[in-house]
């Protein structure tokens, strides 16, 4: 899958050679994508973060979930920017992100469903309704684009879009 900067192999880096930024992968459905779930994690846990969510306990989970894939959307970010999965070939990385994208799909449909009921309009701080309600809505976006980026890493790891030399090749030189 060429559209897939990062997962097709294209390239690789030497194992000596130090870590280079791809532009390219900023450009890419999956560069673009885990761009905007950074962004989306970040409103979410900070929205909730400015309220009192340490009186009610369905904000912690929220909290939870949108702080734990945050930082490994930066990770994965990282990672493959500076293009440190060529480094570790023998990683499946494709079967990997399909696997992280769709356990994030997953826990976050429980985190919007969670914050979502736990949000009160007769709430007697007005603040605290308008960033839950908030956080609601970007938690409902973020899980759509991870379940945007569960589909774009199932496609990459099953190969479709390409023929079968093409994504069995490698160079790992």
């Amino acid at each position: 899958v060429r559209g897939m900067a990062g997962l097709s192999g294209a390239r690789s880096a030497s194992p000596g050679s130090p870590p280079a930024l791809d532009g390219s992968f900023l450009l890419s459905p999956l560069g673009g994508l885990m761009g905007a779930q950074a962004v989306l994690g970040l409103l979410v846990w900070s929205l909730i973060a400015a309220t009192t969510y340490h009186l009610h306990a369905a904000y912690g989970w929220v909290m939870f979930v949108s702080l734990f894939f945050w930082i490994l959307t930066l990770l994965f970010f990282v990672i493959y920017l500076l293009q440190l999965h060529q480094k570790f070939y023998m990683i499946p990385w494709p079967l990997v992100l399909m696997i992280y994208n769709a356990v994030a799909t997953v826990l976050y449909i429980t985190a919007f469903v969670t914050c979502a009921a736990a949000v009160q309009p007769t709430s007697w701080r007005q603040w605290d309704y308008n960033r839950r309600a908030a956080a609601s809505f970007f938690a409902c976006v973020i899980m759509i684009t991870y379940g945007v980026s569960t589909f774009f890493s199932f496609r990459a790891w099953k190969g479709l879009g390409s023929n079968a030399a093409t994504s069995q090749v490698t160079d790992h030189a």
